[in-house]
């Protein structure tokens, strides 16, 4: 064990010593490098490590693809190019190579250095991406005092700030085991400035039974860990409330649509899952199509089954409305049965098209990843894409309700349906537009619900309790109570749910709307006007 731990340690001096003035790689320390005993060979590499030459990184890499030979006192690398052949280590010029080369064979123990001085050099490599892969990699692995040296020397020249986070991490871990008392004690203090969870764990484990024994020393890693804990616990309260509020955006998409068929309408449409499933659906052939036809603008395929989702969803509710909701207006209960009926009838016909299973629909690459803002805090692209996209929806509802022909055909309908016809509105085209309008914002929801979970004849059972929900507790009719209550329930179940589970989490979320119910049966906001009063 004395053995590698000193190699190791002449090599971490040896970078060190690199120098801003670098040398070139002479022949001959190629040749040192490459031929001889390990021990010979080691330290010509720890020479060659404190000269900081990059024709060593060429060297060393291709010693670890068994591809230099050695013939006289020569070193030859050989090259995948055959008009080349091989060059002369250490000065890059073309050679043929000997017929009596001899291939370079390396134990356990040189290819570990040579692993290490790899190491070494990407950790001062001038391109980010090299130096992170180094530290990622050094991450993984168990780390040693010896490569201490290593480390600081990296830190000192790093400019990047999370990967400068990252070699402090490693650097304050090897201080937390070091036998000397200052380093662990400064350690522990720089510890307690990070916000990341293996900080946490760092200092958990030397407060162990069998870690830290000096009473100053522990009682600065209490205090460290309190910090730390403090700072991960407002990463937690972010995330449930960032959870919650992605959760509110999918129940207001979802509840949308169901605001215009029942708030507006009356009609108890339990066929709203349905069409929000078909929405998912077209999004599903739309990405197929994009990947046979049109592969290299597959990242544009969710800007095309935006408008297609709502299309066909759209189509599908004007058909039900002329076919079979038109002669129940004013008949809920019958409504309802219909709705349940032709529900069913929809998910028999996906199935039957589609087969059973969930199908795949991919992400873009574009909402695919996230956004870290703390340690244990990454905010998914696909998530805050639903979120702003369910205001966008919202706010074009709005303004087509408020500002638009159609929005005052609607608000005209549902107030005083009999003076809406004496003044000339199409009353029951008008009932055919708004519903297809609420169809279509369905299959929009679909098409966002397509980007974060499976997509499967089952999809829209999950969400339609839950949307009528918000629509009775933000007031029937009411945009504004439905925003309200969408992201208020999203918030409250996503708290409850780290209290009492998801389960109990739904139960008790429903015996808070009961018992508002009860108090407030209006909702949040009630209806004015006429029909309040009729």
């Amino acid at each position: 064990m004395l053995r590698p731990l000193r190699w190791i340690s002449w090599l971490c001096a040896g970078l060190l010593a690199l120098s801003s003035s670098a040398h070139a790689l002479s022949p001959q320390q190629a040749y040192a490098i490459a031929a001889g005993e390990p021990d010979a060979r080691i330290t010509a590499l720890n020479q060659a490590v404190a000269e900081a030459d990059p024709a060593l990184g060429r060297l060393v890499q291709a010693l670890l693809d068994d591809q230099v030979r050695v013939a006289g006192s020569v070193a030859y690398v050989v090259q995948a190019d055959v008009a080349v052949g091989a060059v002369i280590a250490g000065s890059e010029a073309p050679a043929p190579l000997p017929l009596d080369a001899e291939e370079v064979v390396n134990n356990n123990r040189m290819r570990a250095a040579l692993e290490a001085v790899m190491g070494a050099l990407r950790l001062v490599s001038p391109e980010a991406k090299v130096r992170q892969a180094a530290i990622q990699t050094l991450s993984q692995q168990a780390l040693l005092p010896a490569q201490l040296p290593l480390i600081d020397k990296a830190l000192a020249v790093e400019t990047d700030l999370g990967l400068q986070a990252q070699l402090k991490m490693m650097r304050a871990t090897l201080w937390l085991a070091s036998e000397e008392r200052d380093q662990r004690l400064q350690a522990a203090h720089l510890l307690g400035q990070s916000a990341q969870s293996q900080a946490k764990s760092l200092l958990q484990d030397r407060l162990g039974p069998e870690g830290e024994t000096d009473l100053e020393i522990r009682s600065a890693l209490m205090m460290s860990l309190a910090a730390v804990e403090n700072r991960l616990a407002w990463g937690e309260r972010l995330g449930v409330l960032f959870t919650g509020l992605s959760l509110g955006s999918i129940l207001l998409l979802v509840a949308l649509g169901l605001a215009i068929t029942y708030g507006l309408m009356g009609v108890i449409n339990m066929a709203h899952g349905e069409l929000m499933m078909i929405g998912a659906y077209a999004t599903y052939m739309v990405q197929n199509l994009f990947r046979q036809h049109l592969p290299g603008y597959f990242d544009a395929y969710i800007v095309a089954a935006m408008p297609a989702s709502f299309l066909v969803a759209a189509l599908v509710g004007a058909a039900l409305e002329r076919s079979v909701i038109r002669w129940l207006y004013r008949r809920p209960l019958e409504t309802l049965l219909a709705t349940w009926g032709i529900s069913l009838m929809l998910m028999q016909a996906v199935r039957s098209l589609f087969g059973a299973q969930n199908v795949a629909v991919e992400n873009p690459s574009w909402l695919s990843g996230g956004v870290q803002v703390l340690s244990n805090l990454t905010l998914p692209y696909n998530r805050l894409a639903i979120i702003v996209f369910a205001f966008l929806v919202l706010g074009g509802v709005a303004l087509m309700i408020a500002k638009t022909r159609l929005g005052l055909f609607v608000r005209g309908v549902t107030q005083n349906r009999r003076m809406a016809a004496c003044v000339g509105i199409p009353t029951a085209r008008i009932d055919t537009y708004a519903f297809s309008l609420g169809a279509g914002i369905a299959g929009l929801a679909g098409c966002a619900l397509s980007q974060i979970g499976n997509v499967g004849p089952d999809l829209g059972q999950s969400y339609i309790v839950d949307a009528f929900m918000v629509v009775v507790t933000g007031g029937v009719g009411q945009f504004a109570g439905t925003v309200y209550a969408a992201l208020g329930l999203g918030v409250l179940n996503k708290l409850l749910e780290g209290v009492a589970g998801a389960v109990l989490a739904k139960i008790m979320v429903l015996v808070c709307i009961v018992v508002f119910i009860q108090k407030r049966p209006q909702g949040l906001f009630a209806l004015k006007g006429r029909s309040a009063d009729a």
